[in-house]
């Protein structure tokens, strides 16, 4: 019989949370522009199809974005996120090795970069010395707007602190991880070679590869990346705050759908080390489903919840949008 306990998580004042400085204050225009600026792209992307079905977009294409789109997302959300960055759910050895390539395949970063680089936004999380806060880049609708590009990606390219090290200490102690570390060039060949190379075979075509290769590949990161990135931007700008977070983490539905129940931002903030974001049943939550389904297969345990009492104790009397 598979193992579904729950272990009610730490209060949100533990091992990554601490709060100091008030970010500046994001009015209704800015949110507004913010989410106009995150949503137009990706319209763009979902309607290229429509003007090139049939010829440079079908049937075998929407597959190949679809399915890439799903295992390189939730080895983000499952994996690096919820699994290697909070330990929500303990699971095996080759288990994790897995979920570690699907994170690489998303090409955000290598595993270690990517846990550092979180496990730092929690302990600082919307303070200046946040990797990725929109908050703190200057004053007025500029500063705002150069903080929603440095929160959304320019964060991408600034260079690891210098105690970086000590996030990762607890993964680079296990053997596996670091090998799937190193391999972080192989996962991302794999992530573009992939569908490219079940296009061709499908198809029976050259074309198909090609066209493969561009939807299951290329597209795909873009709306990986576009989607996951927003959760540090947009989540932090626009949406509600029904729990006590000490940030200006949001709850937002649209990247609650979009982005596997990592839009649930607020929750998440308030109680880091829960498996699941959506705490409420209307929420939905992609993530937390496929890790349910890991436990009721045997392939996870030790899933970690809110009490209850928790969720009580640390609800805004009137949520603050």
């Amino acid at each position: 019989m598979p193992e579904l306990s729950e272990i009610l998580v730490a209060e949100r004042k533990s091992d990554f949370s601490s709060f100091e400085v008030p970010p500046q204050k994001v009015t209704l225009g800015v949110r507004l522009l913010t989410l106009v600026a995150i949503i137009v792209p990706l319209l763009g992307v979902m309607a290229a199809p429509f003007f090139v079905w049939g010829w440079g977009f079908g049937w075998t294409d929407l597959g190949l974005l679809l399915g890439m789109y799903t295992v390189s997302a939730l080895g983000i959300t499952i994996g690096f996120h919820r699994l290697f960055v909070h330990r929500s759910f303990e699971t095996y050895v080759w288990i994790k090795f897995l979920w570690a390539i699907f994170g690489s395949m998303a090409i955000q970063g290598a595993l270690f970069q990517w846990v550092g680089m979180h496990r730092r936004h929690h302990k600082f999380s919307d303070r200046p010395e946040d990797p990725h806060t929109p908050h703190h880049h200057g004053k007025g609708f500029l500063g705002l707007l150069k903080g929603f590009w440095h929160a959304h990606i320019g964060w991408f390219f600034n260079a690891d602190p210098a105690d970086f090290e000590h996030y990762i200490k607890d993964l680079k102690n296990i053997r596996s991880l670091r090998i799937a570390n190193d391999l972080f060039p192989l996962w991302v060949a794999l992530s573009l070679i992939l569908p490219a190379v079940l296009g061709g075979i499908i198809s029976s075509s050259w074309m198909g590869a090609w066209t493969g290769f561009i939807w299951g590949g290329l597209v795909r990161i873009f709306l990986v990346h576009h989607i996951t990135w927003s959760v540090n931007s947009a989540c932090h700008l626009w949406g509600m705050q029904p729990y006590h977070s000490d940030d200006e983490s949001r709850n937002n539905i649209f990247f609650g759908i979009l982005a596997m129940g990592e839009g649930w931002h607020n929750t998440h903030h308030a109680f880091p080390t829960s498996v699941r974001h959506g705490l409420s049943w209307w929420q939905i939550d992609t993530s937390y489903w496929v890790i349910r389904m890991m436990a009721f297969l045997g392939l996870a345990w030790n899933l970690k919840l809110p009490s209850k009492e928790a969720q009580r104790k640390e609800r805004r009397i009137t949520a603050k949008s």
